[in-house]
């Protein structure tokens, strides 16, 4: 049985994401024409791409005016999505969509976002070196059935461990787990997997066979989503806003965005090392993450789901076709092809 402790009784000392306004557009209207409401999922990835996004203007360019921000808890974002307060959720986990469509939510998946994790396992602990190594322990997670927690649990059960054992802690979002690793709150827990080459710096190391972009490329990281009701009314702007990010995606597969990319990272991290920056640029370049096409495949979404059957999430694998709307994500690529 796992256990979860209260965030608040261990990150008082962290600040906590939550809502973080990031476009500077607060203020916008989601009637006016061109507005979106926009969350994502909170993390230092999707900060940057945030920076990137409003500096390099991609969503200005195709008439939009977005409102974002940055959300630390993916049942919140789910929840926004479907009260209607929030357009769109463009880049952020999705397991919690499918027991949500499940039990009647009218909530779809639109795209791929990013198609391998893009995490690893670290510790700051010396006597933690391999998974085996976290049976017993204190592991950094977020709540149950979070995104951070699955992935864990799922790269943990791939090599056997008894995650019966394990006591998991609730920290939040990757970022904040990351923090507890470094202060030693926990012996293991979630970072990014660029700090792996560098992760001396923060005083930690990465696991034997914790690099997750490695170990687990089926498992889709984030994908876009929104409600069947936005689809509905505000059709024209979910097109327009899953071009911007094709558009970004394909940009950042270009060796010539590397300035443009480390101007936004330095912007969201000025304290932050330039050997932070460069390898998260590197990692990038490497692994091409990011799903410029953005179908997500019925492969994929078979996947995720027969994980949620593994942690009693959901209760059967659902048709594709009752949980994802490619004829966005279609629609957008078309736009991109006439511009």
């Amino acid at each position: 049985m796992f256990e979860m402790i209260s965030r608040r009784a261990l990150m008082g000392q962290f600040g906590a994401a939550g809502l973080l306004t990031l476009s500077g557009c607060s203020g916008q209207q989601g009637s006016a024409k061109g507005a979106i409401n926009i969350a994502t999922a909170a993390g230092s990835f999707n900060m940057t791409i945030a920076a990137l996004m409003k500096q390099q203007g991609f969503m200005e360019s195709l008439g939009l005016h977005p409102n974002a921000i940055a959300v630390s808890d993916g049942a919140k974002i789910l929840a926004s999505v479907v009260s209607g307060s929030v357009d769109i959720a463009p880049l952020s986990g999705f397991s919690q969509i499918f027991p949500a469509i499940e039990r009647g939510a009218q909530v779809r998946i639109l795209s791929a976002a990013t198609l391998t994790p893009m995490l690893a396992l670290f510790s700051g602990k010396p006597g933690v070196r391999t998974l085996k190594d976290l049976e017993g322990k204190n592991v950094g997670s977020g709540a149950m059935g979070s995104l951070v927690h699955q992935l864990t649990v799922t790269l943990l059960r791939k090599y056997g461990i008894d995650v019966s054992t394990i006591r998991f802690i609730n920290l939040g979002s990757n970022t904040d787990v990351f923090k507890g690793v470094m202060a030693g709150t926990v012996d293991a827990g979630l970072g990014p997997a660029s700090y792996v080459p560098d992760a001396e710096i923060y005083k930690v190391h990465a696991l034997e066979h914790g690099d997750m972009s490695v170990e687990l490329p089926d498992f889709t990281y984030q994908a876009g989503w929104t409600s069947t009701h936005a689809i509905a009314t505000k059709r024209d702007e979910l097109v327009r806003t899953l071009a911007a990010y094709a558009t970004l995606f394909r940009f950042l597969g270009q060796p010539e965005a590397k300035e443009a990319f480390l101007k936004a990272r330095r912007s969201v991290f000025p304290s932050a090392p330039e050997r932070e920056h460069e390898s998260e640029w590197a990692f990038l370049q490497k692994t091409k993450p990011l799903a410029k096409d953005l179908i997500i495949s019925p492969e994929r979404v078979e996947y995720m789901q027969k994980i949620n059957v593994e942690f009693k999430a959901q209760k059967e694998v659902l048709p594709y076709d009752r949980v994802v709307d490619t004829s966005i994500a279609e629609a957008a690529l078309k736009l991109l092809d006439k511009t």
